[in-house]
């Protein structure tokens, strides 16, 4: 479908929603798991169990062995631009600040997608109901995480700027899985993780040296496995879904939903309670995405509004 002006069909903000959840929780997994795993083979066990399960999902169907031979160095390149350098940056950040203000920057990637794709696609062109949708769901997230992550800012200058450019590396890589479309969301990415597990096998080996390194807890190992089951396997085959039927812009707005799936997430299994000023930044959060989507835009028109 063009997503230039289409409003996204409801299948689509369906999976936006469900892939907003699992990655919202990535956040909090990689948090707890850095304290104990070093940043570069954290990356490496998140991608290579993901892709070990996938692989055992598919299990040669789906001629995904046919298509790895045939498109492994555009593999290699989306596994570097959506795993291996986001996913090293967000980690080595995340070491330096919570989970919110991590996803808060990390929400940034609608905007860097919209303008990579105004400069190097034809079909993507930066509009104003973009530009403006996106601002203000990152005004509802700030207003949402509300003044704790807002005080996180006192973080290190470096996390920061490694968050964002994580942020430009996924919005990057948002546009390069165009070239995916029409093969099967699943096999692209089985792909992709298998890519970046062999990129990121040698940097471990040189740099972190894992035979060195003391065994984590068990919840610990159990973290990592939720973070490479849930949050990558399964949440990348609806990622490429959405990129395959909805187009590459459309895909980025999870990001903006990362944060309030966290917060819901702690409403429902901890018990905290939800105020005025959080229902007042999801309004205005949905109220963004509502703009980008073209929903709102479409309903003023119609009504004359």
């Amino acid at each position: 479908m063009n997503t230039n002006n289409n409003v996204i069909s409801v299948m689509t903000w369906v999976l936006l929603l469900t892939l907003g959840l699992l990655w919202g929780g990535s956040f909090f997994f990689a948090r707890m798991a850095v304290e104990y795993v070093p940043p570069l083979t954290l990356v490496f066990l998140r991608v290579f169990l993901a892709a070990v399960a996938l692989h055992l999902y598919l299990r040669g169907k789906r001629e995904l062995y046919t298509i790895l031979a045939q498109r492994w160095r555009a593999f290699l390149v989306l596994g570097l631009l959506n795993n291996a350098i986001p996913f090293t940056l967000l980690f080595f950040g995340q070491t330096q600040m919570g989970a919110g203000l991590a996803s808060i920057l990390n929400a940034t990637t609608p905007l860097w997608t919209v303008i990579i794709a105004n400069i190097v696609t034809d079909d993507e062109k930066m509009t104003v109901p973009k530009i403006v949708g996106c601002l203000l769901g990152l005004a509802g997230m700030l207003l949402l995480i509300g003044p704790s992550a807002i005080s996180g800012f006192g973080a290190p200058v470096w996390a920061q700027l490694a968050i964002i450019l994580a942020a430009i590396s996924y919005g990057f890589a948002v546009i390069y899985a165009k070239r995916f479309k029409g093969t099967p969301p699943v096999v692209t990415a089985t792909g992709q993780l298998t890519a970046s597990s062999l990129i990121m096998l040698p940097v471990i080996l040189l740099v972190d040296q894992p035979w060195t390194l003391e065994m984590p807890p068990v919840r610990i190992l159990l973290v990592i496995l939720s973070l490479a089951v849930l949050s990558t396997s399964i949440a990348y085959i609806l990622y490429f879904r959405i990129v395959s039927s909805a187009g590459d812009t459309n895909a980025s707005l999870v990001t903006l939903l990362v944060p309030p799936s966290a917060i819901l997430l702690g409403v429902i299994f901890l018990g905290e309670r939800m105020t005025l000023v959080s229902l007042g930044g999801l309004a205005l959060i949905g109220l963004g995405l509502l703009t980008i989507d073209g929903r709102l835009l479409a309903f003023l028109k119609i009504h004359r509004i």
